[in-house]
């Protein structure tokens, strides 16, 4: 008769207690824990293991996933009362996702976000559907030894083709000891070209292992929506024009020309496969377009002006840390006042921002004030997220556009 080998040491709990000033915030729902806001720990914790959070009297206040490299420690899953985190819990709080979004696409819509991070309750994840494509991104390296687990719940319940991981840029090394890499097949095969999807009737190519973001920038679908409802008839210049989202939709509602302004010339050749999965409309096939390869700022700036009718200026992120605001809002009025003499009478012009450093209100007053001593304004409309990435925290809250009528003085 041999001895029984004994079970294996289970560690204790990952305990932290945080200081007075991070209690508030959680208790309120904040799903971020700052590791210079951590007072004790009880031991070091390894990448995605459950953190167990309390106060200064040592009562619960949330648990989450720890990431020991990351100054944003723990990505919050609960908080307020305890829960076990297990299989149902995720299916239960995919769930919750999914009811979300239940009835906001009908056919016609086959890209969309699934889950978007932390303000869906998967902090530092965000899922997004290119029809039967599934992509997956992760900001923390906390979600690898879940990985797995959530890639079987979502080939469960979703029945997608394919799922693609992205990865954050600072994460991608840590994830070659976990063998995984930006871009790689988590379920089904690899695409051998972008991925098509549908957005109102409109097809588009998504870069999906490749592309900025998941592939596509599906946050503006509603902004787009709303600039072809606005295009008919007028000479519309898309600035940071990306994959022509602006413009195709813009032609189909009868746009009398479009421009895309990029200096890239792999976004322009992407907008241009994008018309051409579009050239069955007649609409779309009828509309002039031109691509102009060049700088924003410079074109913009040049003279004689050239005049449209609709000018969107879309740029990339120009505040990407709390310290880049005020270089942000200079280039943000920079970008209106070498637009206003593009305008025609009674132009419109849409101006966007996807800087969450930048709040709106700040934004909104910044293009506006830039015009104000050139053009009269009618202020037709502001937006903000889609109802698919809704924002639920102050930090969450980035995209915003302003709709400008603007008439000579």
């Amino acid at each position: 008769m041999t001895a029984r080998e004994p079970p294996p040491i289970r560690p204790a709990p990952l305990r932290l207690r945080v200081r007075p000033a991070a209690e508030s915030p959680l208790r309120a729902g904040h799903p971020w824990l700052f590791a210079d806001s951590i007072r004790e720990q009880n031991r070091p914790g390894e990448p995605g293991e459950l953190a167990v959070i309390y106060d200064r009297r040592n009562q619960f206040l949330a648990l989450g996933l720890f990431d020991p490299d990351s100054p944003l420690r723990v990505r919050v899953l609960q908080a307020g009362q305890p829960a076990q985190i297990d299989a149902a819990w995720w299916a239960a709080r995919l769930e919750r996702a999914i009811g979300i979004r239940a009835n906001l696409f009908d056919g016609q819509t086959t890209g969309y976000r699934w889950i978007h991070g932390e303000n869906d309750g998967w902090p530092g994840l965000v899922l997004d559907r290119y029809a039967e494509t599934l992509v997956l991104k992760l900001y923390t390296q906390a979600w690898f030894p879940r990985l797995a687990e959530i890639t079987k719940l979502l080939v469960a319940r979703l029945q997608p083709g394919r799922i693609v991981l992205r990865l954050s840029r600072n994460i991608q090394a840590a994830a070659r000891a976990w063998r995984l890499a930006d871009g790689q097949m988590l379920h089904g095969a690899a695409p051998e070209s972008d991925v098509v999807f549908l957005e109102d009737g409109l097809r588009f190519g998504a870069e999906v292992r490749c592309g900025q973001k998941t592939g596509f920038f599906l946050d503006q679908r509603e902004n787009r929506r709303r600039v072809g409802g606005l295009a008919a008839g007028r000479r519309l210049l898309n600035v940071f024009s990306f994959s022509g989202g602006f413009s195709l939709h813009a032609a189909r509602a009868g746009a009398a020309s479009v421009a895309d302004l990029d200096l890239s010339a792999h976004a322009l050749a992407s907008a241009r496969r994008n018309f051409a999965l579009n050239r069955d409309d007649s609409r779309v096939a009828a509309c002039p377009r031109q691509d102009l390869k060049a700088d924003a700022f410079a074109w913009l700036g040049a003279r004689p002006a050239r005049v449209f009718d609709l000018i969107v200026l879309d740029p990339p992120s120009l505040a990407r840390r709390a310290a880049d605001k005020p270089a942000a809002l200079q280039a943000y009025a920079s970008l209106a006042r070498r637009a206003a003499p593009h305008l025609s009478p009674g132009g419109l012009l849409v101006a966007c921002s996807c800087s969450a450093h930048v709040p709106a209100a700040e934004f909104f007053q910044t293009v506006q004030g830039a015009l104000a001593g050139v053009r009269r304004l009618e202020r037709l409309q502001t937006t903000g997220h889609p109802p698919d990435h809704p924002a639920t925290f102050a930090e969450a809250q980035y995209l915003k556009a302003i709709y400008l009528l603007c008439f000579p003085r």
